[in-house]
């Protein structure tokens, strides 16, 4: 149809360069999804999340870039996702109408400045697996990004969008999007696995200290103008393929590694009450028990659509699958999307990560407080 005579060329001209290049207007991607109130997702955390961050640190060896990982995403392609497919940061993403959010790392360089510039508005992804909240031995020796870390990538990302946008329209921006965080799990296996920490301190002070350290680095990324929190509470570890596997009579999972998450859990939890009377009710959260979650998935499996909550769906053989990690001649089960767990770590299957997600989401507050997602992304 011709324009009238009011329609400015211009106008025409950049509508039309709109169209050959969509991923330049981000608005116009959030705006197929079902919940437009959150434009923006950022998400931090270890490789519950990560979108391969890791695939550019050199010498880590804590990388999923390789077969069978990824078998069941776009294109078979493995992205450094510790999954079969889309993880738990992706499902969001998609349940919001955004694009995936990129790794930060994939997003330096010349050549990647316009991809930066959308991502920076439409989200990022800063997680990377191994990390966790104190700057462990793995991150040390730059096996991992630890937390503190990636909020310092955050604050360039935050400088790039208030430069883009003008400061006012960034905070305006900010304080609609998301902010996701995953993490903690890899500090309790540090925890299990060191003599000297359990020397140092007991569970209790060990876990307070884990809650009282990320609460420094929620006020770092609440000062630089995030509002909206989602904090994923640390699930049942001691029920992964690899604990569970130790038992190997009836495959018990190992209770004390759950007290242990419990026990960092409900620190969280009053942490973040804490938290929120600090900045005198200027953050916003919802708190998902992932440990909750979990313990209802694995203990009535058939209505989520699960048939297996105890094996690795990778591995090489062994008990329950759980020998060895998901390496390119492991061994895969052949329906990815009955089985709970993708490998012996306990990473969730593609399908396991979009249950979970659709929990969050859920109208029952049966595992979110104060408030649901879908309430704390209305408000």
């Amino acid at each position: 149809m011709p324009a009238n005579n009011n329609t400015p060329l211009l106008t025409i001209f950049l509508l039309f360069l709109g169209l050959l290049r969509f991923d330049s207007f981000p608005g116009l991607q959030a705006a197929t999804g079902k919940l437009a109130s959150v434009p923006g997702l950022y998400v931090f955390g270890d490789s519950l999340v990560d979108a391969g961050n890791n695939n550019y640190l050199p010498i880590s060896i804590s990388k999923s870039n390789y077969p069978h990982n990824g078998i069941d995403f776009p294109n078979k392609k493995p992205t450094g996702r510790f999954c079969n497919g889309k993880n738990a940061a992706d499902a969001i993403a998609e349940k919001f109408g955004l694009p995936l959010p990129p790794p930060y790392l994939s997003l330096r360089g010349l050549l990647e400045r316009e991809t930066r510039k959308s991502a920076a508005v439409t989200g990022v992804n800063f997680a990377s697996g191994g990390a966790g909240i104190f700057n462990g031995s793995d991150q040390k020796l730059g096996q991992a990004i630890p937390l503190s870390k990636q909020v310092n990538n955050w604050l360039s990302i935050h400088k790039d969008l208030s430069t883009q946008l003008g400061p006012s329209e960034a905070q305006a921006h900010l304080s609609k999007s998301l902010f996701t965080v995953v993490i903690g799990s890899n500090d309790l296996f540090d925890y299990f696995g060191s003599f000297k920490l359990r020397q140092q301190s007991n569970p209790q002070q060990y876990t307070q200290l884990m809650a009282d350290k990320l609460k420094d680095q929620l006020k770092r990324i609440h000062d630089s103008d995030a509002r909206r929190f989602l904090i994923i509470g640390v699930g049942q570890i001691g029920c992964t393929p690899g604990k569970r596997a130790k038992d190997s009579t009836i495959h018990e999972c190992d209770e004390d590694a759950n007290m242990w998450c419990s026990l960092y859990n409900d620190a969280l939890v009053k942490m973040l009450q804490q938290l929120k009377q600090e900045l005198q009710g200027s953050m916003t959260y919802t708190y998902f028990d992932n440990f909750k979650s979990l313990e209802d998935i694995i203990s009535n499996p058939a209505p989520y659509g699960f048939a297996d909550v105890t094996s690795a769906c990778c591995g090489n053989g062994g008990e329950l699958n759980a020998d060895l990690p998901c390496l390119p001649l492991a061994k895969l089960c052949s329906d990815r999307s009955k089985y709970l767990f993708w490998d012996r770590y306990g990473h969730p299957t593609e399908a396991a990560a979009r249950t979970i997600v659709d929990l969050m989401l859920s109208d029952d507050s049966h595992y979110s407080s104060p408030i649901t997602l879908t309430q704390l992304v209305s408000t």
